[in-house]
């Protein structure tokens, strides 16, 4: 900062001596005009004298005096300075002063108008209160950090981090906090640079897998499983760890794998947890996915036993005005039928990462997520449009949603659904 200031000081001493040099300059070129004008005005009177005496002792004609007098003045015309530069001293200063202030006068308001002074102040704000942001995301001291004071704690981590060089836990600290910012590459980049540091940083791995399954394609989720193995070959009854290979498992559907770690986790918990519940509703649902699995029915099979063809229901989508203010920079839509009774798997889904409202999406037996569990296996459906912050099918508090009541399927070929709920 002082570094800063200095320079903008030296800048705009520059810039006044640019200014008031050229004034100050011409000064002394003035006095040496002044003298050599005396000078050549001493030589015309001599001359002039000489022309005379030789008119008076007729050694010219007075032709030629004239002629010579009218040449000698012309001379000393060309040869003299203006007359006003004579008397101009004094007037340089004030222009040279008045041009000083004028310039500083204007990069004030220039600075005013188009600096960066509140970022400057925002920056040195979260500098002083980089203690403070630390206790309250670490420590979990107080209140829970807002998003203007998560993107200071980020400004403040880069500062010292450029300041300090390699510090191990301000780069795990970044990570976490361009999460929360939904800033994934800081993260990537901040995850990376610790586990060059440390590879064996069992917290950063964790976190660095959390950021994998957010990203959600293949090859991140296999990245996620790779660190998480790593974590559990050190820490087998690492909890975290634990959770996030169940959540790995049940988004590839491989759902033994999926039971084996929620059960595991169940059994880790007390029952008054308030995650014992939701945890134990997965594993009935994982029951029920496998049991449908095992029946191996296909969607034709299912259709024809039925005596009906293949259902498809148009769905159009719109969002109530009252909600676009809450709507996610980078949300996922998802737009899935369920049974009204029976499992709670999706019963057909489609999901959109690029969309506008209103939309309309197509619903059918092409888009289940279990063989045998289809659009066409149940009568009574109900439909869901859910707008994720994170990407997953599994509600949580401040995304979007909208429901319909009971339908009925083979009755149903278009429905309108309107999102007009907050999940709180």
């Amino acid at each position: 900062m002082i570094l800063m200031w200095a320079s903008f000081v030296l800048l705009t001493l520059l810039a006044i001596a640019f200014v008031a040099l050229p004034f100050l300059t011409k000064e002394r070129i003035q006095n040496l005009t002044y003298n050599a004008n005396s000078e050549l005005i001493a030589i015309y009177e001599q001359r002039l004298g000489e022309l005379s005496l030789d008119l008076a002792e007729q050694r010219i004609e007075q032709q030629s005096y004239d002629e010579s007098i009218i040449e000698l003045k012309c001379r000393l015309l060309n040869e003299l300075s203006p007359e006003k530069s004579l008397f101009s001293r004094g007037n340089n200063r004030i222009f040279a002063l008045t041009g000083s202030a004028f310039l500083v006068v204007l990069t004030l308001i220039f600075y005013t108008a188009t600096g960066s002074q509140h970022q400057l102040e925002s920056w040195k704000a979260a500098m002083e209160n980089l203690p403070e942001y630390g206790e309250r995301a670490v420590m979990q001291k107080g209140e829970p950090l807002t998003q203007n004071e998560l993107q200071a704690f980020a400004l403040g981590l880069r500062t010292k981090l450029a300041q300090s060089g390699d510090d191990e836990v301000a780069w795990m600290l970044l990570g976490r906090v361009a999460m929360s910012l939904n800033e994934y590459d800081m993260a990537q980049q901040s995850f990376d640079k610790v586990l060059r540091l440390n590879p064996e940083n069992l917290a950063v791995l964790i976190s660095y897998s959390q950021l994998m399954l957010l990203q959600g394609d293949d090859v991140s989720m296999n990245k996620a499983a790779q660190m998480l193995s790593r974590v559990l070959k050190d820490e087998p009854a690492n909890l975290d760890a634990i959770s996030l290979l169940a959540l790995i498992a049940y988004e590839r559907h491989d759902w033994l794998e999926a039971k084996a770690a929620f059960e595991m986790l169940l059994n880790s918990m007390d029952e008054q947890d308030s995650r014992y519940n939701m945890i134990a509703q997965r594993i009935a649902e994982i029951d029920q996915n496998i049991a449908a699995k095992n029946t191996q029915i296909t969607p034709v099979e299912k259709s024809f036993a039925a005596g009906t063809e293949t259902s498809n229901i148009s769905v159009t989508i719109e969002l109530a005005p009252q909600l676009i203010a809450n709507l996610p920079e980078k949300g996922t839509l998802f737009v899935f039928a369920k049974a009204a009774s029976g499992p709670a798997m999706p019963l057909a889904v489609v999901k959109l990462t690029q969309y506008s409202f209103p939309l309309q999406v197509q619903l059918s037996d092409n888009n289940s997520m279990v063989e045998g569990l289809t659009l066409s296996s149940t009568e009574q459906i109900i439909l869901t449009a859910r707008i994720s912050k994170d990407a997953s099918v599994m509600p949580s508090s401040g995304e979007l949603e909208g429901k319909s009541g009971i339908l009925q399927r083979s009755e149903t070929s278009e429905y309108t659904l309107l999102i007009d709920e907050l999940i709180p």
